[in-house]
């Protein structure tokens, strides 16, 4: 099946090149500079690295794993949604944790995660899969029995947790090149992309809708986000994958041989859209790069 893609001033490639298949919900990808991929079957509890040519390679099994990123020393950074928990995952594919609890109580389901820049990790945390008697982060002073503890999450580099906003359904996320907002992909009910505009100590001060992403009956949802070079907001949804300008400003859609459920940017020169879409993993070729990881950085590359 070939994806139909008029987006001359995105897409250096408009078909899509499928590197594997056989997988039951793929997500949570991610591009290591040595050459491959990081990908994880959510269904089967598995976390792959692919590198393209060769085989899909198990690297461990996971408690739901999902979304991942690096920290700053280049260890692989994932939410495990099935053991409420962000974890450490090392080369062997040992798994530590690196986030477990708030206020006393178990997080809900983890799903996706950032770095940023100063070392500070960022994650979203829905709870609308959690039944009510299993929700334990208790609310905020103040707060009413109507907290359901839906929210993204910032830990710093000291380790120090903090809740930086509370959505509807928080999902993907994606900073701005500069690094002072961060886009926030709001799944299920109301289909649409938060823009979380934080301080230089990455404290929010502002928030606003950033794009509104209902679509009528295509099957999709905004849950993968990211951002390139050029400051646009690519986000998974209705029928494939959204391009917005820095604005708001919807320029097109990405479509795939099958539905996209999240995407990384990746290749040396980080100009390859690889794409989890349900059963397989995909490839197509834009004209800007990604928005480099900061571990990418440090180390050159």
């Amino acid at each position: 099946m070939s994806a139909v893609n008029n987006l001359p001033d995105i897409l250096e490639t408009t078909q899509a090149e499928r590197l594997a298949t056989g997988f039951t919900f793929t997500e949570g990808p991610l591009w290591h500079p040595d050459g491959y991929y990081y990908f994880v079957d959510i269904r089967n509890n598995s976390l792959y690295r692919l590198t393209p040519g060769k085989a899909a390679e198990l690297v461990t099994k996971t408690a739901g794993g999902n979304g991942t990123t690096f920290d700053l020393q280049g260890r692989l950074i994932m939410c495990e949604g099935g053991g409420r928990r962000v974890v450490r995952v090392s080369p062997d594919g040992r798994i530590e944790p690196l986030v477990e609890r708030f206020m006393g109580g178990r997080f809900n389901r983890p799903n996706d995660v950032v770095c940023r820049s100063d070392g500070s990790i960022y994650f979203t945390d829905p709870d609308k899969r959690v039944p009510y008697a299993e929700r334990e982060v208790p609310p905020p002073a103040g707060i009413d029995n109507l907290w359901d503890g839906a929210c993204v999450y910032r830990v710093a580099p000291d380790g120090a947790i903090g809740v930086l906003a509370h959505c509807e359904y928080p999902n993907g996320l994606a900073f701005s090149p500069d690094e002072r907002t961060l886009y926030v992909a709001n799944t299920r009910s109301s289909k649409y992309i938060h823009a979380l505009e934080v301080d230089a100590a990455g404290r929010m001060v502002r928030r606003r809708i950033f794009a509104d992403m209902n679509a009528g009956e295509l099957p999709g949802i905004p849950d993968g986000l990211k951002v390139d070079s050029e400051g646009r907001v690519f986000c998974t949804g209705p029928g494939g994958i959204w391009v917005f300008a820095p604005d708001g400003t919807r320029l097109g859609t990405i479509v795939y041989p099958e539905q996209s459920v999240n995407f990384a940017f990746g290749g040396e020169d980080l100009r390859t859209l690889f794409c989890c879409a349900h059963t397989s993993v995909y490839t197509l070729r834009v004209k800007a790069p990604g928005q480099p990881h900061p571990w990418y950085r440090l180390r050159g590359k």
